[in-house]
């Protein structure tokens, strides 16, 4: 029998002060232990673990209209090691979660006392939908989902799952979705895979590709191998294995994908990253080069509005490491007036880079709330705007930022949840947000596909 899942409080911490311009309001926690709504998976994978463990969600977060979200695992569990050949990768079929991450008023706020926050988060999941295409896929000996039939064919987080490189639309059974958001009128989301790197358009109603946008050639490797290691030795130029196409963000007018690379292409210099726009109906790509600051790689990437950005960069230590955090930030960035890279095999050092200023301290300001650096999570990736609150007559913007767990329900004995940090935004420190229009599309129905 598959468990549902159950709303789960995490033990509130203190609260920021309401005078602050970025304020902690609220921290919503799933325990890693949950399945999800996909009975049909819930079958021992090749490591053991169950198919539809609740996990990773944080790899992606996507705001859907009203107190919905769109939450992205990637390949699924592989930190259990049983077969290097494949990089203990497993025949996981890839998904999202659909969320409800309604904030309730704490009738118990008191700003003076620790432990205490204006709301209450209780994530509830509302919907699973499984990620398939209509046409076949090039699956490894042993690699096809026995959930596949003659008209259904379903995408999965085996590294061996793969053909040869095409860059138009790709017929490989693997993927390992980081990035997602939801197209304007709700019916679709575009999901970034790290393997290819590629940008896909999926639908939300049957979880079946859509679309496959195309980059410029050199940001794939060439000779691909299913142990990430043997590829990045045997390429010069492209992704870096399992530092691909990483984060994914959507102009408020739903015309523009913007993504980011997690690191620096073979053939650029280290620490410049890429940022490609996608024109959603036509397919032109524009490149910029961004320069990390102390952190060793980006996450997510967010819309304020055309042309400004939020860039979550951070390192992989705290939670789920072993070790305490250090750097979580989220930088602003103007791609107007900026210069661009289109069409530049390789960048260097010389390369014109997006300027960029500061935004949120992540990791200070939960410090400053009571949340120890050891229990701040290493994969900070998921970063989305929700709705609107009012706190104190005054209507701010809320920001939610989730972890990738790496499907790990406890970590060196640690319990190592599905978190949720919420952030109220005063209006003027983003003078210019615009939100994203979304067409409410309820879902009522879960394991799509």
């Amino acid at each position: 029998m598959t468990k549902k899942l159950l709303p789960f409080l995490l033990p509130l911490l203190m609260a920021a002060p309401a005078s602050q311009a970025v304020d902690l309001i609220a921290i919503g926690s799933i325990d890693g232990n949950y399945q999800d709504l996909s009975a049909r998976t819930a079958g021992a994978l090749e490591n053991g673990v169950a198919g539809n463990l609740f996990g990773g969600i944080g790899s992606g977060l996507a705001y859907a209209g009203g107190n919905t979200f769109i939450a992205l695992p990637d390949r699924g569990p592989n930190a259990i090691a049983y077969n290097a050949a494949i990089d203990n990768t497993t025949s996981y079929i890839n998904r999202f979660q659909t969320l409800n991450l309604a904030l309730a008023v704490n009738p118990s706020y008191d700003s003076l006392t620790v432990g205490s926050m204006p709301y209450l988060l209780s994530p509830q999941l509302t919907a699973t939908t499984l990620l398939s295409s209509t046409q076949p896929r090039i699956y490894a000996a042993g690699g096809a989902p026995a959930l596949n039939t003659a008209t259904n064919f379903y995408y999965t987080g085996r590294s061996d799952n793969f053909g040869p490189r095409v860059s138009t639309f790709p017929t490989h059974g693997r993927l390992d979705p980081e990035g997602i958001r939801v197209s304007k009128d709700g019916n679709s989301v575009f999901i970034t895979d790290e393997y290819g790197p590629f940008v896909y358009q999926f639908s939300r109603k049957t979880g079946h590709i859509m679309k496959a946008f195309t980059l410029p050639s050199y940001y794939a490797a060439t000779n691909l191998n299913a142990v990430g290691d043997t590829e990045i030795a045997n390429n010069t130029v492209g992704r870096i294995a399992n530092k691909g196409m990483e984060a994914l963000a959507i102009t408020p007018d739903g015309t523009t994908l913007i993504g980011m690379m997690q690191q620096n292409l073979a053939q650029d210099t280290k620490k410049y990253l890429r940022i490609i726009t996608i024109d959603i109906a036509s397919g032109t790509t524009h490149e910029y080069a961004y320069k990390l600051t102390d952190g060793s790689s980006v996450s997510d990437i967010l819309a304020i509005n055309s042309h400004e950005f939020l860039v979550d960069e951070r390192d992989g230590s705290g939670l789920g490491n072993g070790d305490a955090a250090v750097v979580k930030k989220l930088f602003k960035i103007d791609l107007a007036g900026a210069t661009e890279i289109t069409g530049t095999p390789a960048i260097t050092s010389s390369a014109p880079v997006v300027a960029k200023t500061l935004f949120l301290d992540v990791l200070a300001k939960l410090n400053a709330n009571g949340v120890p650096s050891t229990q701040v999570p290493a994969k900070l990736e998921g970063v989305a705007f929700g709705p609107d609150v009012v706190i104190g007559g005054v209507t701010k913007h809320t920001l939610f930022i989730a972890n990738d767990n790496d499907f790990l329900p406890t970590f060196n004995g640690v319990a190592n949840p599905n978190k949720f940090f919420v952030f109220a935004v005063d209006p003027s420190e983003l003078p210019s947000y615009v939100p994203q229009t979304i067409t409410i599309n309820p879902i009522d129905k879960s394991d799509r596909g």
